[in-house]
């Protein structure tokens, strides 16, 4: 009697298998499927517009000089889709790096500031320098970034940092900058009409000058967010964890600041302050990857311009003949999506 025919024991772990083969299925299937829909909308925000084009059409704008769409595909919608592209990247990966940095899921890059120093820098670059052209107040808005970034890192502490006060910090020097810069477009009107289309946030004003000069800045910050995603993994577990793992907390936070300020700056400066993709693509894609930085960013790099470019051709549907700018679509669309997200989790 002390031998007897147990099939439950055996039996029971099977069901559990086919769900871990379907999420190991789902992960590797993952990283096609997203660079599959960002080239589809690669193709659709040159395609899509004022006047819709064919593949064929657009191919045919790309490569012959000679061809009818030549001049909107190649002069305007091209320059206007990599701008998107290096935007949303920049976006996304800044928006990664600033919830881990603080600790916060509902952390985005305007946190620190960086978003009010490049407002700042561009109305005082308009109102007392006279300057009006992007190309000509693109370097003042990054100016104003990175002396922000530096700014709230002296005032959070330095090395002493901690994402608290960091958090702190750069909602003071926030509030700080953009009342001056509600002050100086109340006193005058001219800077307010030319600071109002910068604000709102557009790809439509893209120019290939423009995209060149803030490509490597994206780049240095891309490949700084790569070499970080260690670290502040490591980081996320505090600071004595941290350092027993072999990291070294403060240069962590100022390498992390670094990033967010090329990135962002580069990206405010060139679009101006786009809302709700930095927040709204990390927090998104965290419940796709998990926490780990090391899978999560390459995500956002690949979803955040999918999803500033699906925006930005939204905007030129539903706008048509005119178009609505990029910044509105997102805060009008992504408010609510976000919400919604945040509620149900």
């Amino acid at each position: 009697m002390s031998i007897t025919k147990s099939p439950a024991p055996s039996a029971a772990p099977l069901p559990a298998a086919p769900p871990a083969r379907g999420r190991r299925s789902a992960r590797r299937a993952g990283p096609p499927a997203a660079l599959l829909l960002l080239l589809a909308v690669l193709a659709a925000s040159l395609a899509i517009g004022a006047r819709r084009y064919s593949l064929g059409e657009v191919w045919h704008g790309l490569l012959d000089p000679d061809a009818p769409a030549y001049t909107v595909v190649r002069r305007t919608r091209l320059p206007r889709t990599l701008l998107g592209l290096l935007a949303g990247t920049a976006l996304g990966l800044a928006g990664g790096v600033m919830q881990a940095l603080t600790r916060n899921p509902l952390a985005d890059p305007g946190l620190l500031g960086i978003n009010a120093g490049a407002a700042a820098a561009v109305v005082t670059a308009i109102t007392f320098l006279g300057i009006g052209s992007v190309s000509g107040y693109v370097w003042f808005a990054f100016a104003g970034a990175g002396a922000v970034a530096v700014l709230v890192w002296a005032v959070g502490g330095g090395r002493a940092a901690t994402p608290e006060r960091l958090a702190l910090a750069g909602a003071a020097v926030n509030a700080a900058l953009f009342a001056y810069v509600y002050a100086v477009e109340l006193l005058d009107t001219a800077s307010l009409d030319r600071m109002r289309f910068w604000t709102v946030g557009s790809l439509a004003t893209a120019r290939l000058p423009t995209i060149a000069g803030i490509a490597p800045f994206v780049a240095a910050g891309v490949l700084l967010t790569a070499a970080l995603a260690r670290p502040l993994n490591a980081l996320a577990l505090g600071d004595d964890a941290a350092r027993g793992l072999g990291a070294r907390p403060a240069w962590t936070r100022a390498g992390a600041l670094v990033a967010v300020t090329l990135l962002c700056g580069a990206a405010t400066a060139a679009c101006g302050p786009i809302v709700f993709v930095g927040l709204m693509v990390p927090h998104l894609v965290r419940a796709l990857t998990g926490p780990d930085l090391r899978r999560l960013l390459p995500y956002c790099a690949v979803l955040a311009p999918v999803t500033l470019l699906a925006a930005d051709v939204l905007g030129r549907v539903l706008g048509r003949p005119a178009e609505i700018q990029v910044g509105i679509v997102t805060a009008v669309a992504g408010g609510p999506v976000f919400l919604a997200v945040v509620r149900r989790a």
